[in-house]
């Protein structure tokens, strides 16, 4: 399921459709996983998810359980999902390439299945009726986008297939181009205490790739792979192959947090290192990148719209070179807010 939240307005709306298959999702105003359906920036105007009936994408419309309950209508009418005065196409094709993007009037499309996810796979979408498409997780091949970090990368005249990244290369992204920028990484390794997700079992089951996958999701911490910290080498050429990380997945809802232990290229305090990032948060990353004093804990993140929340309180410094970085993240919230962001800039290039 998709949610927003985005304050902004648009004079020129683009129109929005989605591709979804194990959940209900949904684009409209600047977040993926839930409600907070705000028709401010988009024309929301098609959904396609073959495993779900058009009454149980109301349903699980309405309720939430983490981020509560969507008070708005919403109902279906006539074989369309009704939110509010918007009508939503609703479609159940198995293939990317027979949804009728253009019957829909779509011009983005959102492929969020995690399937089709290089360009060659996504660009079905294409044959439907799509002007472009973006993909809600890392891609093979296709160009990948962080907000904040390397948007400005972005060439319409050849870019119709982009990758919004993932939602840990999200957080760990602005944080680390603050402090290359700043003081210069020599090496870092980075680790996400993530929040457990739709993929993991609820008890122990069969896992083929990773035996400890298929453990108990509320039961285990379960370390894990990721290829986060290698992303970011392609968002931030520079750091190609000066990180590298992993995951521990752990028995909560939402919200991730990210540790980032760095060499730095030039001497700095960890109170120089604050005041760093505290810049950046409330100057060019503002709404990107968030910083934060208070003796906060995850719950305190969820619902919370920016990519990356610094927490200034939690780091760590070994000595002028060394140091460990904390930066928590709402893997759903945030994340889908990057992905409207990241359509809206895109659109503004047209």
């Amino acid at each position: 399921m998709w949610h927003f939240k985005v304050s902004k307005t648009l004079s020129a709306r683009p129109k929005i459709s989605i591709k979804s298959s194990s959940v209900y999702t949904c684009i409209c105003s600047g977040e993926v996983n839930s409600l907070n359906f705000i028709y401010i920036l988009f024309f929301f105007t098609a959904i396609n998810d073959p495993f779900i009936d058009l009454q149980y994408m109301v349903y699980m419309f309405k309720y939430d359980s983490t981020h509560g309950r969507y008070d708005g209508d919403v109902h279906a009418e006539d074989g369309k999902l009704v939110v509010g005065n918007n009508v939503i196409s609703v479609y159940q094709c198995m293939k990317p390439a027979e949804i009728p993007w253009g019957e829909a009037g779509a011009q983005y499309v959102v492929e969020s299945t995690g399937v089709f996810l290089s360009i060659e796979k996504a660009s079905a979408h294409l044959q439907g009726g799509a002007k472009r498409v973006v993909v809600s997780a890392p891609s093979p091949d296709a160009p990948m986008f962080v907000m904040g970090v390397n948007e400005d990368k972005y060439d319409p005249s050849s870019m119709t297939i982009v990758s919004n990244a993932s939602c840990t290369t999200n957080c760990l992204a602005p944080l680390a181009k603050v402090i290359h920028d700043n003081f210069g990484i020599e090496e870092a390794l980075m680790t996400t205490v993530h929040a457990y997700t739709a993929t993991q079992k609820t008890v122990d089951g069969p896992s083929a790739k990773a035996w400890r996958d298929g453990r108990g999701a509320h039961q285990n911490i379960i370390p894990a792979s990721t290829g986060a910290a290698k992303a970011v080498g392609k968002v931030i050429p520079e750091l190609n192959g000066k990180l590298t990380g992993m995951a521990f997945r752990v028995p909560v809802a939402d919200v991730s947090v990210v540790d980032l232990t760095c060499r730095l290229s030039r001497p700095a305090s960890y109170a120089e290192i604050k005041e760093a990032v505290k810049k950046a948060a409330h100057g060019p990353m503002k709404g990107i990148l968030g910083y934060t004093e208070d003796a906060v804990v995850s719950s305190d993140f969820v619902g919370d719209a920016h990519s990356s929340i610094f927490d200034a309180g939690a780091g760590i410094s070994l000595n002028d070179n060394f140091v460990k970085l904390i930066s928590w993240y709402d893997n759903e919230f945030g994340y889908s807010n990057r992905v409207a962001d990241l359509l809206l800039y895109m659109h503004s290039k047209e």
